[in-house]
Formats: C-alpha cells, structure tokens, sequence
C-alpha cells in the first residue's frame, strides 16, 4: 500500500488504472461516467482464461479494505473457483433467469475485455471515451447480464433495432459490437461455434437521413457557393475574435478543426519562402496511417496574419487556448457557429448577431475549400495534399512527395479568390 497516492487516484483518466504493490491482480480504475473509481481483482482461472470482479468503489471502500477483500478473493481463486463466474452466477439466479453455463462470459464481460484490451490501447482518448459512453447508455443492464455466447439473431436485432432513431449512432453501436465479438473470439474467450449476429443484421438498413433543422431535414453535407463565401467572410468579424480566426484558419488552410485548435506555436516557423506550421502526426487525424507524415501547411494571406498576432501574445504554447486551460475545443466552436445561426433556439433571450448564411457547419468550410480549390483548376493531388488525405493504396506507399511548393502556390491563389470574393459584396 506504501505506492497509494489519493492524489494521483483522484486524477485517474477514465480507462487509467492503478496497480497496488503486493496485492497482484489488485487495481483501482477510473470509471468514464463518474467520479468514483472501481476497485477491481483480475486474475487468470485454471484454464488460463481472464477473469475479473468488482470490489467496491474508492474513496468509499479505502485501500486497506480493498486489500482484505482482495485477500478473499484470491483464497477462493487459489482454491479452484472462479470468483467472478460465481458472482454473476448469483445475479442470474437472483433475477430468475437460467444459469449460465460456469465460465461463460456475460454480455458485460465481452465488452469490458474488448475495452481494456483494444479501445483503451489503440483509440485515442476522445474516441475511447465515447465507446465506452456508447456501451454504458445504449445497452441496458438487462441485456449486459446475458450469456455472450448464446446471444440469438433475434436480441440482436431488438437491441439495435431500439435505436434506429438516432441510426449513425445505432450502426455505430453494431459496429463496435461487432468487434467486441471477433476480438472475444480471436482471444478464446467465446466458443468458436459462436456466432457474430452483429455484422449481418440490418445491414445498409441504418442509414441517417439527414437532421432536422427548423422543421426541415437537411443532408449533413454542405459546400458553400462562392455568393456565400463572399457574404461570409466579410460578416465573420461579428463572432468572437477566437472563433473567427479560427473559421479564417478553415478556410485560408483546409485544416481539420482538431488540427487547427491544437496548434501550438513551437509548431510555427518562418522559412525561406515564407510561414509555416508542422502539425505532429500524433496530432493529426492520421496518427495511425503507417505512410502519413506531419502535416506542413504554408500560411499566406489572413492566416499568416492571424498565427504570427496569435504567436506574439501566447508564444509557444496554444495559440487557441481555453480560459480553462490547454487548447479550446472544437465543439467550443461548432457551437459557436450554432449558437448564431438564424435557426437556433438555444438561449432565445440572448441577443446576438446572427449568421448571414444559415445551415452549415464549420467543417463544411473545409469541403468548400476542396470544392473552390478545384474548380480553380487545382490538380487533384495537390488538394488532397492541402487536405492532409493520404493516397490510397499503392500510390500512397510509392508517391512520398510532399507538395509543399504546390501547396504554398495553391493556397496563395485561394487566399486571393476569397479575398476577391469578400471584396466582392
């Protein structure tokens, strides 16, 4: 117990976990939907396969309460059981459902291996937090005590079929369920025979159709005309100055919002031929693509300006921050850009200026620079190099050229045209 810090346990991430010295299999895990943390004993049964049960809750249950728990468990595994089978054992037979077959997985523990084992370790954190948020809120605790391995077609398909109102997300839901199931039986812990309803049913059939928007459904894509961006641009200075520099940024560069918020202003040089920023690959949305690189963008125009006034007064570090600490998010933004448009109902009393061009999102600002980029007669190579798009296949193993002079010409010819477009109105 000597290694317990309660300061460092305060702090544990969601999926993070503390290991307590003499207590093997003994640890303290931060929860994704709450404070609390878990204290839980893993151990391996005589067959070698994972087990895991749940101790109690800290600060709740105290380290040395945890500890003698963990000692009883422990007698029990050395004995031959397997405390956490016998556990939901008792659950099962308490809800008066059939017993389960010993040592057949719930539903529960399938994904929860499927957490530790693979979403923690390869997603990034935004991403792991939101499946283990999917799995907590869209699969009822009735469903998570079943069997994995005797999971019918037909649950399946009610399961998913009960959230074919929100259809990105239940097909989302299918999907990572579907994984879960694979990843269970690649690691032996479902019979082989167990079958994978998950990647069959309702196939193509959960597909969004659009959101509404002021009682009218609208395709979530969107590509602004060039009237648009000439009404745009020249209103932008309404917002804040942190969300119009960065819906300039969008479009005087074509970077990712997460890209933009993220930068920081070691990233910024000036070089020969002008200012540039270097997105690390771990910071680019491409982190995990084996051929990608840093992402280099040339700044020209309005870009060039606001990075080198942003670079004066935050230096090194986030050129974005929040008032909270760290770089602001890009939902911050998103719901910026909400917030002002002529639709939203969000805080009706408040006054604001709203937006001169309704119904779009500032992501669509990145797929209008692709669409202006070419119907300037851009190369197609050299806009998705702008994008920061990876060649497909083969070409993206062989073609490592970098495009950096062809992105500074482009992106100087784009910074004219929205400059003639806003001189425009």
């Amino acid at each position: 117990m000597k290694n317990f810090d309660p300061k460092q346990a305060k702090q544990l991430a969601a999926g993070q976990h503390i290991l307590i010295d003499g207590s093997p299999g003994l640890r303290l895990v931060g929860m994704a939907s709450r404070t609390d943390k878990s204290w839980t004993y893993r151990y391996r049964t005589e067959d070698g396969r994972l087990g895991q049960v749940k101790i109690g809750e800290w600060p709740k249950m105290s380290v040395a309460a945890a500890v003698a728990a963990w000692e009883k468990l422990r007698a029990e595994r050395d004995a031959g059981r397997d405390p956490g089978a016998e556990r939901r054992a008792a659950r099962t037979a308490a809800s008066g459902d059939a017993p389960k077959a010993k040592g057949s997985p719930t539903v529960a523990d399938v994904l929860r291996d499927y957490v530790h084992g693979h979403i923690n370790v390869h997603r990034k954190a935004k991403g792991a937090a939101e499946v283990r948020r999917m799995f907590d809120k869209m699969i009822p605790a009735t469903f998570a005590a079943k069997d994995a391995a005797i999971i019918k077609r037909r649950d399946a398909f009610d399961l998913i079929k009960s959230h074919e109102r929100i259809p990105v997300q239940a097909a989302n839901l299918k999907r990572e369920l579907g994984a879960a199931w694979s990843y269970a039986l690649d690691s032996g812990r479902l019979p082989d025979d167990t079958p994978n309803h998950w990647r069959d049913i309702l196939r193509g059939k959960l597909q969004s159709a659009g959101k509404v928007v002021d009682g009218e459904r609208v395709t979530a894509k969107r590509v602004l005309s060039a009237a648009e961006l000439g009404t745009l641009i020249p209103w932008l200075p309404n917002l804040s100055r942190l969300v119009e520099d960065v819906l300039i940024i969008y479009l005087w560069t074509g970077l990712r919002g997460a890209e933009i918020v993220a930068i920081e202003g070691a990233w910024v040089t000036e070089e020969a031929d002008g200012w540039w920023v270097t997105i690390p690959k771990a910071k680019t949305k491409n982190a995990k693509r084996a051929h990608a690189t840093d992402m280099r963008t040339p700044l020209v125009g309005r870009a060039e300006m606001i990075i080198r006034r942003r670079l004066g007064v935050h230096g090194k570090g986030a050129l974005f921050p929040s008032e909270a600490g760290g770089a602001v998010s890009q939902k911050t933004i998103q719901t910026a850009v909400w917030f002002h448009m002529p639709h939203s109902k969000t805080r009706p009393q408040w006054e604001r200026p709203r937006l001169p061009v309704e119904k779009w999102s500032p992501h669509d600002l990145r797929r209008s620079v692709r669409t202006t980029l070419a119907a300037m007669g851009c190369p197609s190579e050299v806009a998705e190099a702008i994008l920061g798009h990876v060649p497909p296949g083969i070409v993206g193993v062989y073609n490592l050229h970098s495009y950096d002079a062809e992105k500074r010409e482009w992106l100087t010819k784009l910074s004219a045209r929205f400059e003639e477009l806003a001189a425009a109105k």
